[in-house]
């Protein structure tokens, strides 16, 4: 794709902002898809729970998410494989089987959890049978990514990143202390506790989790078979400079939206609950139900809505990245691009982690505290994966010239290194 002029004239064109949305993509749909229902009940608990003094955390995780993403972008963009491929192509065989079979059984229960809650949003505004909520929803999600054209899928995906806007609204009709929130956003207050250090690991975790990088490394892929002008990075070494300014653009995109979205439902939950008393949410739901009495009709209706929309965007993702996973573990034909007859297995997979995931509705996992663990999980989980995708990039054989150098891999190592911190801490609090 051409690069935009840089002038004045430009940016007067009707078609400019057009141009710039179509640079956007995997990045700015995986950082939208970071604010699913999970995210939203994390960062509501976050928020009542803590206040504005949590507030600091969106501005530690933004670079550290931007690096992990980008390197896992330019996995995918440069060798033309996912991060399951490359894991195949290079690494034990054992070593690929943990990390695939933890990354489907933890996006499964996601999936459980965000279909859970999407159906109690849905139950709280109309009333009805939660589990018809559930099957639905499911079906919408099932229909949408296994039938629609993939070039139109993406389009649908990437307008639906606007329903997160709900949660700007939210906290437009919410009275916040602004000197207040400024000052938890700049100064970070931290509490040596165990609740403290679990939920500091669930931020970081419902913000940089494992299925985020598999899903953006696939999806340049994905942009590679869909576009007949770019090619693997390894092939065509001189699309690599449109090709990294790109993904860079994308993600520091993303990855920007998705923290002032979480930032707003942060804000938004300590303004009212935590002001209020109230410090017990659970779920995003129930963050929803507990605003109505306190910020009103219009608050409680654009927060539940929200996690609707917001769903609808990350299940499909979800399962979309366990398949991707599963297949190039399987050296499946796998993609979105190909029709339904020519990846079977693919999207049988991907059905199956929906599937799945209304299972986990009937049983007897709580999906309540399924949201706030799965979040936590997440961070426990991605620390093996980061640290592999670390390796990974600074090897010739995997990246050819394009291996992740200077203050990328550094930020990279700072973001693995920061969640296995978390995790850490928050064991030793087990026992101390």
């Amino acid at each position: 794709m051409p690069a935009l002029k840089k002038n004045s004239k430009d940016t007067r064109e009707p078609g400019y902002l057009k141009r710039i949305f179509a640079r956007l993509g995997p990045g700015l749909v995986t950082g939208a898809s970071d604010d699913d229902p999970s995210g939203i009940g994390t960062y509501s608990q976050a928020g009542a729970q803590l206040g504005f003094g949590i507030g600091w955390t969106m501005l530690l995780t933004y670079p550290l998410m931007v690096a992990i993403q980008e390197i896992s972008a330019r996995i995918g963009r440069t060798t033309g494989e996912g991060i399951a491929g490359n894991l195949r192509r290079h690494y034990p065989n054992w070593l690929l089987q943990f990390v695939v079979a933890l990354l489907f059984v933890v996006n499964t229960v996601n999936i459980g959890a965000d279909l859970s809650a999407m159906a109690d949003a849905t139950k709280l505004i109309i009333g009805g049978p939660s589990l018809l909520y559930v099957i639905v929803f499911a079906m919408i999600c099932i229909v949408g990514i296994v039938f629609v054209n993939y070039d139109r899928y993406a389009l649908i995906l990437k307008w639906m990143t606007l329903s997160l806007f709900a949660y700007v609204a939210v906290l437009l009709a919410t009275n916040v202390p602004w000197g207040e929130a400024l000052y938890g956003l700049l100064v970070p207050r931290i509490t040596w506790s165990t609740a403290f250090l679990t939920t500091l690991l669930a931020i970081f975790g419902t913000t940089i989790s494992p299925y985020l990088f598999f899903w953006q490394a696939s999806q340049e892929v994905e942009d590679i078979h869909a576009n007949h002008e770019r090619k693997r990075l390894l092939n065509s070494p001189r699309q690599a400079l449109d090709a990294f300014s790109r993904i860079r653009a994308d993600t520091l995109t993303g990855m920007a939206f998705s923290n002032i979205i979480a930032l707003a439902i942060i804000l938004a939950t300590a303004a009212t609950l935590n002001k209020t008393g109230i410090t017990d949410i659970e779920t995003s739901a129930q963050a929803a139900e507990a605003l109505r009495p306190i910020a009103g009709d219009f608050a409680f209706a654009v927060f539940a809505l929200g996690i609707v929309g917001t769903g609808l965007l990350a299940v499909p993702i979800l399962a979309g990245s366990a398949a991707y996973a599963v297949g190039e573990a399987r050296r499946w034909p796998i993609g979105l691009a190909r029709q339904p007859k020519e990846a079977v297995a693919f999207y049988s997979t991907l059905t199956a982690a929906t599937a799945l995931g209304v299972a986990i509705t009937l049983s007897p996992i709580d999906p309540i505290k399924a949201l706030y663990w799965t979040a936590v999980i997440n961070g426990v989980i991605a620390v093996p994966v980061m640290t592999v995708m670390m390796l990974m990039t600074a090897q010739p054989k995997v990246m050819g010239k394009f291996t992740i150098e200077g203050w990328l891999r550094w930020l990279g190592w700072a973001s693995t290194i920061a969640m296995a911190a978390c995790v850490v801490g928050m064991v030793v609090g087990w026992f101390v």
